[in-house]
């Protein structure tokens, strides 16, 4: 079968030449799925690629007799990535040679969903291996994966819509990759999809109203390049976790985020967000995380009593003022509240921070009086003279039009030592249709890549 270098490799090829990141060994007996730590990429710019042809029938010329047609089709799959990468620094696909699919590194075989007699590649997990390469057309003939899991590679160019036949897709994770272009909308064709991770690439552009009007239950699409609005079709996503973060979203926080009852944790932090935060957010009665700091949201807080089973709150480096009260400081689970770095001007007693709470508060640099570490005179007195215009972005948001204020009572003048934690968020435990699969999620709150890349952990794989 003759090889054709295409020219989304080889313009990876000569973009990718110099990076040589570190790894160690992974895979072992069972997938329990620690997610990788992120090794860092270097800025890199790629050439305008075009779509990737629908995939085609390969025959098979050898005189080979495979177990089933599924399997043929996947060695011929498997055979065209392998001409596909040009970079396995720790001889990954080394193996992937002859006819036993099955025994290939990162591979995974199982008894069809559709048919038990059959042994079919139901899983690719070739997590933290530095490969650098693309994604062939090929692939389209692997009709069984459930698992599709390359994060931490160097893999770049597009993701393929020839990829529309794999119906059976539960987990896709290419995070922390090159690859470029807009949303990979193919994942909307796959009706088996739940947990979808695409963070840490370069796509760019809009996001497709539709994906929030699939069933899935985790959706990590931070540290991208998107732009535009946070649809409004928000509000009909069941998922538990999504992440936003690090992008270029703009508009307003949709109010329809109000009707997202299986919202666990949210994260908008690192956008161009505007206008009033939405009083529909006091409806999230399930959310433990949420966090929209480092934004350009206005005006003041909404009534958050209804978030009981909240526990890290985050809305600093905002432009958000007025008072700071006991509704939200006393939630019953709440361990951590920052709300430094905007134009508060009063506060509940049980906001202020104390080394003798259960809470830890941060209230820095705003206009509190009495209270260290705060903005000055000069600086406050233009945002707390001037009302919030919560008009002002207009898109899929639609923020409030009017957020009252609260009667302001005399902050407290004695000042308390702070103290501030970080509090880790829940784990979220997925599903997955093969025996003995479970793929955790990454953090909620991603941090960037390491500047020094140290050893990752190891992976667990698929038995």
């Amino acid at each position: 079968m003759a090889h054709h270098f295409s020219n989304q490799a080889l313009g990876c090829f000569l973009l990718f030449s110099l990076v040589v990141p570190s790894l160690s060994t992974f895979f072992h007996d069972h997938f329990h799925g620690r997610f990788p730590i992120f090794k860092p990429i270097e800025p890199i710019t790629f050439p305008k690629v075009g779509d990737v042809p629908p995939a085609e029938v390969h025959e098979n010329n050898c005189n080979t007799t495979f177990a089933n047609e599924r399997l043929e089709n996947a060695y011929v799959a498997l055979q065209a990535w392998k001409k596909a990468i040009y970079s396995d620094p720790f001889n990954t696909t080394g193996n992937w040679v002859g006819y036993d699919v099955c025994s290939y590194n990162g591979l995974f075989c199982a008894p069809a969903l559709d048919d038990p007699t059959l042994s079919v590649v139901a899983g690719i997990d070739l997590n933290n291996a530095d490969i650098a390469g693309h994604l062939p057309k090929e692939l389209s003939l692997l009709k069984d994966i459930a698992l599709f899991h390359i994060n931490s590679n160097r893999f770049c160019g597009i993701v393929p819509q020839s990829l529309e036949n794999l119906a059976h897709v539960f987990e896709f994770d290419i995070s922390n990759n090159h690859f470029v272009g807009g949303f990979p909308s193919v994942v909307l064709t796959w009706p088996s999809l739940k947990y979808l991770d695409i963070r840490y690439n370069k796509f760019v552009g809009a996001l497709p109203p539709q994906l929030f009007e699939k069933d899935l239950d985790a959706i990590f699409l931070n540290n991208n390049h998107f732009t535009s609005i946070i649809p409004e079709t928000l509000g009909k996503s069941k998922a538990s976790v999504v992440n936003f973060a690090n992008n270029k979203f703009s508009g307003c926080i949709p109010k329809s985020i109000g009707n997202m009852v299986n919202l666990n944790e949210i994260v908008f932090m690192g956008n161009r967000l505007g206008s009033c935060f939405p009083q529909e957010l006091g409806l999230l009665q399930n959310v433990t995380v949420l966090d929209v700091s480092s934004n350009g949201l206005v005006g003041t807080l909404p009534n958050m009593s209804g978030l009981k089973n909240v526990e890290v709150i985050d809305i600093a480096h905002n432009k958000l003022s007025g008072y700071v009260s006991n509704t939200i400081c006393q939630l019953p689970m709440l361990k951590n509240f920052t709300f430094s770095d905007n134009y508060f001007n009063a506060e509940a007693q049980s906001c202020i921070p104390s080394s003798n709470s259960l809470v830890c508060f941060d209230d820095s640099n705003n206009c509190l009086s009495g209270r260290n570490n705060q903005k000055t005179s000069m600086q406050c007195l233009p945002v707390l003279t001037r009302s919030a215009d919560c008009n002002k972005h207009h898109g899929g948001g639609n923020g409030n039009s009017h957020v009252p204020s609260t009667p302001k009572p005399t902050p407290s003048p004695k000042d308390i030592s702070r103290s501030s934690a970080p509090v880790p968020s829940p784990p979220v435990t997925f599903q997955s249709p093969l025996a003995s699969v479970h793929s955790p999620p990454p953090p909620v709150h991603s941090p960037p890549p390491p500047v020094h890349s140290p050893t990752p952990p190891p992976n667990h794989s698929l038995p």
